[in-house]
């Protein structure tokens, strides 16, 4: 994903674990994050609320195989740009990522 992200004139940073990224923080702080619902240690919607916590506003774009109505509302409901299931297409992935961006070139990954 990193290199479809590069190929398309984005700045990506990748990381292995939501805990991984949140020790980034907030020197490293994105314009947008790509993030998947199941992570080592901390998930996604986890992940999520603790940049909530931290104060931090940049869109969150969920990228996920597990499409439960729950998890999708509350990660929606709290604020999510996106719900993508996977896989997802590499153009519909850069057209969400460029909407929730509005012109921005910073994306990590986790």
């Amino acid at each position: 994903m990193g290199r479809l992200l590069r190929s398309d004139g984005l700045t990506a940073e990748t990381y292995a674990s939501g805990e991984e990224f949140l020790e980034a923080l907030p020197a490293h702080a994105p314009d947008c994050l790509l993030l998947d619902l199941q992570l080592p240690g901390l998930n996604g919607l986890a992940v999520q609320s603790r940049l909530q916590q931290y104060g931090l506003a940049f869109p969150v774009i969920f990228i996920t195989a597990n499409d439960g109505a729950e998890a999708r509302h509350q990660a929606l409901q709290e604020g999510a740009a996106a719900w993508l299931r996977k896989p997802v297409e590499d153009l519909q992935l850069l057209e969400v990522i460029r909407r929730a961006l509005g012109g921005k070139t910073s994306l990590p990954q986790s």
